[in-house]
């Protein structure tokens, strides 16, 4: 007798979401779905509201990576003026991202990803969470976490006035330029924060590559995909997470497409499917053809390791090491083993932090010219930068009155939608074995396919049908009395 297996609600990750395993007659998995039933739908609100509001309102779609939306946001913003901001707001806008980046990226990798590792996949659920971690590395190592993520809050604050809900990025540039004073109290964060990335990097090999099963797992396991590559780079090929041309590599790593935010349209299309309120991206030219793996497949991943994958090269030197020790490890580039994307995110962080380090040393970061004002509207914008969860897009227009009309937002966890459901039905797959119950390891097993992709469905999450579905029941005495079904269709 066929039966269903239902992970409800997912653990450790932004947002809500649950996985439905279907078992047939013998108990093999027949089918996988990574389902997905909350809605957001800032696409739907923003529409009536003044164009430069866009980038403060956006803020709230998610609270771990407001700064990722405001950015894109004020980019888009900035492109339906027809404005280039200033060089000095484009490298505070840089230099603050690089401060986010770290904070997130400390967040999953240590909070989310490192118990799965440190205290084993399989470990008591009840433990196996950041307080089991901290059980086991120490209290001081856990508290050189918080103080990281303190100091890298910190520096946000420093700089764009707010961590979180910001409003500093303005139509032209931002509301604030950086003090010198200012400055001289963020330089020794950033070199502690510095020293962090090797700390994190060193506990890395100790903790995961110092385990035998874990590599195993990683590089043999069944988390990997033959999918295309996406992220953004810089003219030298290098990752650039707030600017640059998207780059888009084959399971091979040949390129495929290389493009400018307003081109992306005429690149990348997005899919429905009725199970779920996250659409599906697909490259345009190659057409929809369901969700399959290989070189012609239209999918892509849009990740940290996708990130390295399309990268030629590191900005930063001491990065650049730490790529090259990372690839090597893994057998060369592009590497389709989704764990690795756990590794990746500590390689990011440390360009973060190399990049904070030339910014504190940039003669110019505290003077001049951080905004112009805006005086024509064009009527259109689109901006792209690379959230911690993969590149994101913000596409809007606007009326002559600066009224905006449209919003279209494909985020990093939408990208990845297709890889996370493929993967996640792989994995189940084959840690489920028929006539064998599967037990609270084997369905976190089954959870560390989508956590390496560290998702957000906060942002993720938009209205497909137009309406909200719902479905109520009203059961008494054990006994459903009444139903009301609406959107279901």
């Amino acid at each position: 007798m066929s039966r269903e297996i239902a992970i409800d609600p997912i653990t450790r990750l932004e947002g809500h979401g649950k996985i439905q395993i279907f078992l047939d007659d013998d108990g093999a998995v027949e089918d996988c779905y990574f389902q997905i039933p909350e809605l957001r739908g800032f696409e739907r609100f923003v529409e009536g509201r003044p164009i430069e509001e866009l980038p403060r309102i956006v803020t709230r779609i998610c609270g771990v990576c407001p700064a990722s939306h405001h950015m894109a946001s004020a980019k888009a913003v900035d492109g339906c003026f027809g404005w280039q901001v200033p060089p000095l707001a484009h490298k505070l806008r840089d230099m603050y991202y690089h401060a986010h980046y770290i904070h997130s990226h400390t967040a999953h990798f240590d909070a989310l990803a490192a118990p799965d590792f440190v205290c084993g996949p399989d470990s008591d659920p009840a433990q196996r969470n950041i307080l089991g971690v901290v059980a086991k590395v120490g209290l001081e190592i856990g508290g050189k976490v918080i103080e990281a993520r303190s100091q890298a809050q910190r520096i946000q604050q420093i700089i764009g006035g707010r961590t979180t809900h910001l409003v500093w990025c303005i139509p032209g540039g931002v509301s604030k330029g950086l003090k010198a004073e200012e400055l001289e109290e963020i330089k020794p964060l950033v070199a502690n924060l510095f020293e962090f990335t090797q700390f994190s990097l060193q506990l890395f090999r100790d903790v995961v590559l110092g385990n035998e099963g874990y590599v195993d797992l990683i590089l043999n396991g069944p988390y990997t995909l033959d999918l295309h590559h996406m992220g953004l780079v810089d003219e030298n090929l290098a990752p650039n997470f707030y600017d640059g041309q998207v780059r888009v590599v084959d399971c091979e790593g040949v390129e495929v497409c290389r493009y400018n935010e307003h081109e992306y349209a005429d690149h990348v299309a997005e899919h429905v499917e009725p199970w779920t309120y996250l659409k599906f991206p697909y490259l345009k030219q190659r057409g929809w053809q369901g969700f399959v793996e290989g070189k012609d497949s239209p999918l892509y991943t849009a990740t940290p390791l996708s990130r390295l994958n399309v990268a030629e090269r590191m900005a930063t030197p001491k990065a650049q090491e730490a790529y090259e020790e990372m690839f090597s490890t893994l057998g060369g580039r592009p590497c389709k083993a989704l764990l690795a994307s756990h590794w990746a995110r500590l390689v990011e962080m440390v360009q973060n932090a190399e990049m904070l380090q030339m910014y504190c040393d940039d003669p110019d970061i505290t003077g001049g010219e951080f905004r112009v004002v805006p005086d024509e509207i064009t009527g259109e914008g689109v901006g792209i930068v690379e959230a911690m969860r993969g590149t994101l897009t913000h596409h809007y227009t606007c009326d002559e009155n600066g009224m905006c009309t449209s919003a279209n937002l494909i985020v990093g966890t939408t990208n990845n939608n297709a890889a996370i459901h493929m993967v996640t039905k792989k994995v189940a797959a084959t840690m489920i074995k028929p006539g064998v119950e599967p037990d609270q390891g084997v369905l976190n097993l089954v959870e560390m396919a989508f956590r390496s992709f560290d998702p957000c469905y906060s942002c993720a999450t938009h209205s497909l049908p137009g309406k909200m579905p719902m479905e109520v029941d009203i059961v008494q005495g054990g006994e459903t009395v009444r139903s009301f079904r609406r959107g279901l269709d």
